[in-house]
């Protein structure tokens, strides 16, 4: 599960942001015994989290920013920094500007890793991973890496030392992650860091053509089979009663069952259904990686495609379930500015500053004046009082 997430200099955001999924302390907990998963390092992990914003605020490079991150590890490329996926500011001030990313997870070994990474357009200039068995247990370097001023790396500290001084022998360019070479290198931690985020990572927009990826395909194509996938499916519309698989063509030829009262049945294709049950059918495999595979899926723009009704029957059946998923998603529906649903900390919201074109994220928990005895914090948000809207 995921804990923390902080980056810098990401396109729009140009100032040390940070995200966090950690339950609050104390008895606000009591009011939803359903919205976090307690495990034994002592994190309580919030299951669901809303973020919500203004159109071009910055919703959409936040969660690109985690997906950037991501693809490092999907291939072995070189990592450095992409011109267009720096912040312009920064770039008027400095040639060669620095981007930094960490993250702090919780692997399901349940050891607590924290993964660093600091790149310029050179390369690497830091990587580092640490780990941890409790909240507050002691902090244990595995390994951090720097790049020296003759732009060579050099193994700093960290108990894979023998691991570490093998990668770094004639390393003078940033040609993969060096976690990604210590893995190969039998590693474990280092292993455990790349499992975490090839496997459990789903950060982006859910596609819904997806019939020319015939490996994601065939991955899909389980999870369409199960009876729990039609039980999520059938969230968009009950008269849906099963669906028969088209095995070539699932996204489009997949025949949509339903009854009517009489107890009559009706097929449709669906490239000839609704848009709406179209993407939903693509939602669907993802919500069913959340609560059945214990993924962390981050969904960009949720209400584009899903109406407040049903998007409520969604974070209330994940939060309902028992699992160790997560999902994270944007969205303009105000109404989900609804602490009766959410905690403070599971509203995040990210606002554009008209100067200088920099995003800004922020928690509903940094307002303490805000208190769960109202019940209309949309009209704060509407009225500009907690930022985020394009009339400020």
């Amino acid at each position: 599960m995921l804990l923390y997430y902080e980056f810098n200099n990401y396109c729009s955001f140009n100032t040390e942001s940070e995200f966090s999924m950690e339950a609050p302390t104390g008895k606000v907990k009591n009011r939803f015994p359903n919205n976090y998963y307690s495990n034994d390092t002592g994190y309580d992990v919030l299951k669901t989290a809303v973020i919500v914003g203004e159109n071009a605020g910055g919703k959409s490079n936040f969660i690109n920013s985690i997906k950037f991150v991501k693809s490092l590890f999907d291939n072995n490329a070189p990592v450095k920094t992409i011109r267009s996926y720096v912040n312009s500011h920064s770039l008027t001030k400095n040639q060669n500007p620095i981007q930094t990313y960490e993250m702090t997870f919780l692997h399901q070994n349940n050891v607590i890793y924290t993964y660093g990474l600091s790149i310029d357009k050179d390369g690497i200039i830091s990587e580092r991973l640490e780990k941890q068995a409790k909240r507050k247990g002691t902090s244990i370097t595995v390994f951090q890496i720097d790049r020296g001023e003759n732009g060579k790396y050099s193994f700093i500290k960290g108990n894979a030392e023998r691991e570490g001084k093998a990668t770094t022998q004639n390393s003078n360019n940033s040609y993969g992650l060096f976690v990604s070479k210590l893995a190969l290198l039998g590693n474990i931690d280092a292993q455990n860091t790349i499992e975490w985020f090839l496997t459990k990572l789903y950060p982006g927009a859910v596609q819904t053509d997806q019939e020319s990826d015939i490996k994601k395909r065939e991955t899909d194509f389980e999870i369409l089979k199960t009876d729990k996938y039609l039980e999520i499916f059938r969230m968009v519309d009950y008269s849906i009663c099963g669906i028969e698989l088209d095995e070539e063509k699932p996204f489009s030829k997949t025949l949509i069952i339903r009854k009517d009262a009489s107890g009559n049945e009706y097929r449709r294709e669906l490239q000839e259904d609704s848009t709406g049950v179209r993407e939903f059918f693509a939602w669907a495999v993802q919500i069913y990686r959340v609560v059945e595979e214990n993924k962390i899926v981050f969904a960009d723009e949720m209400d584009r495609v899903l109406n407040p009704v049903l998007s409520d029957r969604v974070i209330a059946y994940i939060n309902g379930c028992e699992h160790n998923g997560q999902f994270i998603f944007s969205t303009h529906n105000v109404l989900h500015l609804d602490l009766k649903r959410y905690m403070k900390e599971q509203i995040y919201f990210i606002t554009k500053d008209e100067g200088s074109l920099t995003s800004e994220l922020y928690s509903l928990a940094d307002f303490p004046e805000v208190r769960y005895e109202l019940t209309k914090i949309y009209e704060f948000y509407m009225k500009g009082i907690l930022g985020g809207t394009a009339s400020e």
